[in-house]
């Protein structure tokens, strides 16, 4: 069985001899390759819906994995019981529905070492819940596969980290420019993935440019005095943006 990309890379944040649980495991590649490997000893593939929830009982049993690998059906992390896991991973969903697991589930959460996430959308959702819950990102992965940009969030608790919330999010003062990027700045755009800017990294800030243009224009056909107001925010946004990916180093490309 061959990962995708984006999988793998998943899989290989999984410290090894680790507890998976895989939440929204859909088909049940992630913990079967995991257990497989020899990563995990034992999984937990957790799903809400029917459909996936079959397929991943049809994936583990072909690969005769049944009484390593736990497929429960279940909302978020209530296929899980305190204690049972050590490693978290949650992939494909927005990161605002990503947080709201992790905060229904919190309680869960005290025996888990690690976290690794993989919201579509709405990365800055998820560290600010990431950063109040005292968990620290140890990494970020920015790449590209079959047209799409995913980022990859791991994070540890704080007690566990040599790294800590203000150092991750000390305000970044740009060379040659007079912006410092704030926490906020820092949120959107991803502390750690800041510092080692890749290609993929800027295109996904250009597309995001060229959205925030595109909305411009539309909202320019407007005379209301809301939509004035509008038109100034998306300026001032896209210039900030334009400047920030001028002013960070081009020599980790």
């Amino acid at each position: 069985m061959k990962l995708s990309q984006r999988l793998q890379y998943i899989m290989e944040q999984i410290p090894a001899g680790s507890r998976l649980a895989d939440i929204g495991s859909d088909h049940g590649l992630l913990p079967v390759a995991a257990v497989r490997s020899g990563r995990v000893p034992q999984a937990v593939a957790g799903e809400v819906n029917d459909g996936p929830l079959r397929a991943a009982q049809k994936q583990v049993a072909e690969a005769g994995l049944t009484d390593r690998i736990m497929v429960r059906k279940g909302d978020g992390l209530a296929v899980i019981k305190a204690h049972e896991v050590d490693v978290i991973t949650i992939a494909g969903m927005g990161g605002a529905l990503i947080t709201s697991i992790l905060e229904q589930g919190k309680d869960k959460l005290a025996s888990v070492k690690q976290l690794v996430l993989q919201p579509n959308v709405g990365e800055d959702i998820l560290r600010r819940w990431l950063m109040k819950q005292q968990w620290v990102l140890i990494d970020e992965h920015i790449m590209e596969e079959d047209g799409k940009i995913y980022e990859i969030l791991t994070a540890v608790p704080a007690s566990a980290s040599d790294l800590k919330q203000d150092e991750l999010y000390r305000p970044l003062r740009l060379p040659g420019s007079t912006l410092v990027l704030n926490r906020d700045w820092l949120m959107q755009l991803g502390p750690l993935l800041v510092n080692k800017p890749n290609e993929i990294f800027f295109r996904k800030w250009q597309l995001e440019i060229r959205k925030l243009q595109a909305v411009l224009a539309q909202v320019s056909r407007s005379e209301l005095e809301a939509a004035q107001h509008k038109q100034e925010q998306l300026r001032k946004q896209i210039e900030q943006l334009e400047e920030v990916l001028a002013c960070l180093p081009k020599d980790k490309l």
